[in-house]
């Protein structure tokens, strides 16, 4: 056992990298008495990001049992194929009532969804994912992090990065939290300016608009639990 209070990242098959590593970072210079560690169900290696890379954790579930918070990345058909996986969704539900927070980053809301955490709240995640959160009784906001009670959401993969801020700041204090900023010279400046949402929610793809291959293509994904499934596509 550990006496640190640990922040465990869930690693899952094809999750987007940077939804991981970019929140990742901030957590790992937030120092005593808090430890990021790397969960999953296994330790063996996953592809990410389409399978240019593989991650492993070096931490089951069972491994971390009690985890001060916990956050879930996002990605794309692997996390529609992660809302329907029993194990990670038991593992935030064991933790609910114990933990400080739990967190995702961009789609990773839809998993906190699926598991029944989000009902009635609000929450962000991804634009392009948004009617798909809806479907769970989530009241979506367009916001780069959405914070109600211990559960925070944010918005598409750099946005977690400012969640993760965020929470460094509420844990060991903003100075120590825009130390850690300064550290990784997270100072965005893109090089075509701020991004413009003008109509940007009515190109996300509603389940109800689904051509016959994107219903099968999901209907496969959650073949563990028709209810989602269900649920999804009503």
């Amino acid at each position: 056992m550990t006496d640190k209070k640990q922040i465990a990242f869930v690693l899952y098959e094809g999750l987007t990298m940077l939804d991981m590593i970019g929140p990742l970072q901030v957590f790992t210079g937030i120092g005593d008495p808090y430890q990021a560690v790397v969960v999953a169900e296994t330790t063996e290696p996953m592809d990410v990001s389409g399978g240019i890379m593989k991650f492993a954790a070096p931490y089951t579930f069972d491994d971390v049992p009690n985890p001060v918070g916990i956050i879930v990345p996002g990605g794309g058909m692997p996390t529609i194929r992660a809302m329907a996986n029993q194990r990670l969704r038991k593992y935030l539900l064991d933790n609910v009532d114990s933990t400080e927070f739990i967190g995702s980053v961009c789609t990773g809301a839809l998993i906190l969804a699926a598991a029944g955490l989000l009902e009635g709240r609000d929450a962000t995640t991804h634009w392009g994912y948004y009617p798909e959160l809806e479907k769970f009784g989530v009241i979506y906001k367009r916001q780069r992090w959405v914070e109600e009670g211990k559960i925070i959401t944010s918005a598409g993969v750099s946005a977690g990065i400012d969640m993760a801020l965020y929470l460094a700041a509420r844990l060991v204090g903003e100075e120590r939290a825009k130390q850690i900023q300064l550290g990784i010279e997270y100072d965005p400046e893109p090089p075509f300016g701020r991004l413009d949402y003008t109509g940007v929610l009515e190109q996300a793809i509603t389940p109800e608009n689904f051509s016959d291959e994107q219903r099968q293509m999901y209907k496969e994904a959650l073949t563990d639990d028709p209810a989602v499934y269900e649920r999804l596509m009503n």
